[in-house]
């Protein structure tokens, strides 16, 4: 399992805080809050990887600094949604397998703070049934 430091797990959830947002782009970080993607590429920048600040059709088509995958490992970005559409998709983060459990990283409005689920816990849930995919990040900062 990754670990973080505990200013991570107090992130407020703000939909309006996404990449490339003017809020973001006048007081970057997570301090204000964040949406999905923008807590998800806070995450990977603070283990050293240079995510793109793309939405989540956008990460979806990239293959500059990020690469599909069919297994995921620790920390690639999972996209979920209600279809498999990538458009609008909620992007976590591979935390890795707790007790045999796979658990992915993220933060939504439902949570309100960061939380780790099941994929059995997204396909619950309609707005987050299918799984769309895997994406690596393949650019070091």
């Amino acid at each position: 399992m990754i670990e973080l430091p505990d200013s991570y797990w107090e992130v407020r959830y703000v939909g309006a805080r996404y990449p490339g947002a003017p809020a973001v782009l006048a007081r970057p970080g997570l301090v204000d809050g964040a949406n999905c993607q923008l807590f998800a590429y806070e995450v990977l920048r603070h283990f050293g990887y240079d995510p793109p600040d793309l939405r989540s059709s956008e990460l979806w088509a990239d293959t500059g600094s990020t690469q599909r995958v069919t297994v995921p490992r620790q920390l690639d970005l999972v996209l979920v949604n209600s279809s498999n559409d990538a458009w609008g998709a909620h992007v976590g983060v591979w935390a890795g397998k707790d007790a045999g459990d796979d658990k992915v990283l993220h933060l939504c409005a439902e949570t309100g703070r960061p939380a780790l689920w099941s994929l059995a816990m997204f396909a619950v849930r309609p707005s987050y049934r299918e799984l769309v995919g895997y994406k690596r990040v393949t650019t070091l900062a």
